[in-house]
C-alpha cells in the first residue's frame, strides 16, 4: 500500500513548470498508462504537472487556483476516501455540495490494442446543497482509475476538473437574472423619501417624546409650533373669505345692486332753470322773440 504522506511530500518537492508556451493537454491513454501508473508505483517524474490533493476538501471553484497547471482543465491525484457503511462507495461530499455520478463507468482502451483495457472513467457533476436535493452546476469531473484486474494499488485516482460549455441562451438568462437581482437590491437599498411637513406632526406618545434627545426634542416642538400657527392663520383667512362671500351672496338679487362699500351715492348736482340763461352757449341762442314766446305771438307770426 502506498503511503499518502510520502506521495504528497514527493509532489511538493518538485518545482513548478516555467516553460514558455507550455500547454498540458494529455490524452486519456496518457493519463492512465503514464501519469497514474507512475504515481501508483512511486516513480518520480522530472516535471511535476499534476499535484496531489484531496479535492473533496474544497469546492470546485477553488480548485483552479490549487492546480499545478491548466487553463480550462485542471488535474489532480486524489486519494479514494471510502465511506463507511455504504458498501465501500467513495465519499464525494464537499463543504457546500456533492459530486454525483452520471451514467455508468466507461472503459478506456489503448489505440494500439483496442481489446486491452487500461482503465475506467467515471463522469460526475457537482451539485450545490445536500443530497438527495441539490442545485446542479456546470462543474464536471472525470475520474480515472486503474481497472479492477490490475494488480497495482488502487487507493489513488486521477481527476480532471473542468466547466461544461454553456450555451449562449443560458448565459443570456443568467445575465438577465443577475441584472434583475441588482436592480432589486438597488431599490431595497435606496433611502426613503423625506417626510412632508404634515408627516412631521407629532403623532407619537408622550413617552416617545421624552426619550428623544433635548436638541432634537426642541427642534420637533418648534416645528410643531410653527405648523400649528400656520394652520391657525390659514383657518382665520379661510373664515374671513367665507364671511365676505356670504355677505356678497345675501345682497345679490334680481334687481341691480350697488357695489360693495358704495351703498349711498351723492346727489347729482344739476344747475337750476334760471341758471341756464347765464351759460355762454344758451346766451347765443337767446333772443327777444324767444323771451316773448307765447301762443298769441305764434299766431301773429303766421
Amino acid at each position: 500500500m502506498i503511503n499518502m504522506a510520502t506521495m504528497e511530500d514527493m509532489s511538493n518537492m518538485s518545482g513548478e513548470i516555467t516553460l514558455p508556451g507550455f500547454r498540458f493537454h494529455p490524452t486519456e491513454e496518457e493519463l492512465l498508462d503514464f501519469y497514474l501508473k507512475n504515481m501508483v508505483v512511486g516513480k518520480k517524474l522530472r516535471y511535476d504537472v499534476i499535484g496531489f490533493l484531496n479535492i473533496y476538501q474544497h469546492d470546485p471553484w477553488d480548485l483552479p487556483g490549487l492546480a499545478k497547471v491548466g487553463e480550462r482543465e485542471w488535474y489532480f491525484f486524489v486519494p479514494r476516501d471510502k465511506k463507511h457503511g455504504s458498501g465501500g462507495r467513495p465519499n464525494r461530499t464537499t463543504e457546500k455540495g456533492f459530486w454525483k455520478a452520471t451514467g455508468s463507468d466507461r472503459k478506456i482502451v489503448t489505440l494500439s490494442d483496442p481489446k486491452r483495457i487500461i482503465g475506467l472513467r467515471k463522469t460526475l457533476v457537482f451539485y450545490q446543497g445536500r443530497a438527495p436535493r441539490g442545485c446542479k452546476t456546470d462543474w464536471v469531473m472525470n475520474e480515472y482509475r486503474l481497472p479492477d484486474n490490475c494488480k497495482l494499488p488502487k487507493e489513488i485516482v486521477l481527476c480532471k476538473i473542468y466547466r461544461k460549455a454553456t450555451s449562449l441562451k443560458v448565459l443570456e438568462q443568467r445575465a438577465a437574472l443577475e441584472e434583475e437581482r441588482e436592480k432589486k437590491q438597488m431599490v431595497d437599498n435606496s433611502p426613503a423619501s423625506p417626510p412632508s411637513s404634515t408627516d412631521t406632526m407629532s403623532f407619537s406618545s408622550p413617552q416617545e417624546e421624552q426619550n428623544l434627545p433635548l436638541p432634537l426634542l426642541q427642534h420637533v416642538l418648534k416645528k410643531e409650533s410653527e405648523t400649528t400657527e400656520d394652520m391657525v392663520v390659514s383657518k382665520q383667512e379661510k373664515t374671513t373669505n367665507q364671511l365676505t362671500l356670504k355677505d356678497t351672496k345675501s345682497t345679490c338679487g334680481t334687481s341691480l345692486q350697488m357695489p360693495f362699500g358704495k351703498e349711498k351715492l351723492p346727489d347729482l348736482q344739476l344747475p337750476m332753470l334760471s341758471d341756464w340763461t347765464q351759460d355762454t352757449f344758451w346766451a347765443q341762442l337767446n333772443s327777444p322773440w324767444l323771451q316773448n314766446f307765447t301762443p298769441t305771438n305764434i299766431l301773429n307770426f303766421y
